[in-house]
């Protein structure tokens, strides 16, 4: 059972109220590239987060417009910042760290929203009929090569809407020499 995997890179999901104040009333984010999963982009627009021990400068924004803003960042990250991120999964946001968001308009200051992404695999309906698995399942999975290793507690999120690909956050992707596209085997 192989899997692509997708490096996930710091980012932020944004809330239209935040974009407002980021970007300006009525902002609509760009589109720069399509991602992986249907309907997610990337979008042109960056802002700057500040933690209370430092900056993360040009951080990209993430698109469409989320119902709650979100920032993922890795562990490493957190260090930069001066905040300790939950390892959770997305949407998880209560207990997390906040912090200021600054863009070319506004900032926002949120008490809550800083996570890293716990690692996931996100699949269509019938990848899972066709391996056997079911949503929230729990699974390993190996990496080949010069730095090869298994990936513990990596949680299976089925939808008829997603597509075949695991993500890991960029600290776990460098440990392990990955790079986007390479290929996984769910154990």
């Amino acid at each position: 059972m192989q899997v692509p995997v997708g490096l996930s890179n710091r980012h932020l999901h944004l809330s239209k109220e935040h974009i407002d104040i980021l970007f300006g009333e009525g902002y609509e984010l760009t589109k720069m590239k399509d991602l992986s999963q249907p309907g997610q982009y990337a979008a042109n627009e960056k802002v700057d987060i500040v933690g209370p021990k430092g900056t993360l400068t040009g951080v990209r924004v993430l698109g469409p417009a989320r119902g709650e803003t979100q920032i993922e960042i890795s562990l490493t990250d957190g260090f930069v910042l001066g905040v300790t991120p939950p390892v959770r999964d997305s949407g998880d946001l209560d207990g997390s760290p906040g912090a200021v968001i600054r863009g070319p308009k506004g900032e926002v200051t949120i008490d809550k929203g800083i996570i890293a992404a716990a690692r996931h695999i996100h699949m269509h309906t019938s990848d899972a009929d066709r391996m056997g698995l079911v949503d929230k399942q729990v699974v390993c999975v190996r990496v080949e090569g010069r730095r090869g290793l298994i990936f513990d507690n990596v949680l299976v999120r089925v939808h008829e809407t997603y597509a075949l690909e695991m993500h890991v956050d960029i600290d776990e992707g460098n440990a392990a020499g990955l790079k986007n596209g390479d290929v996984a085997e769910i154990l």
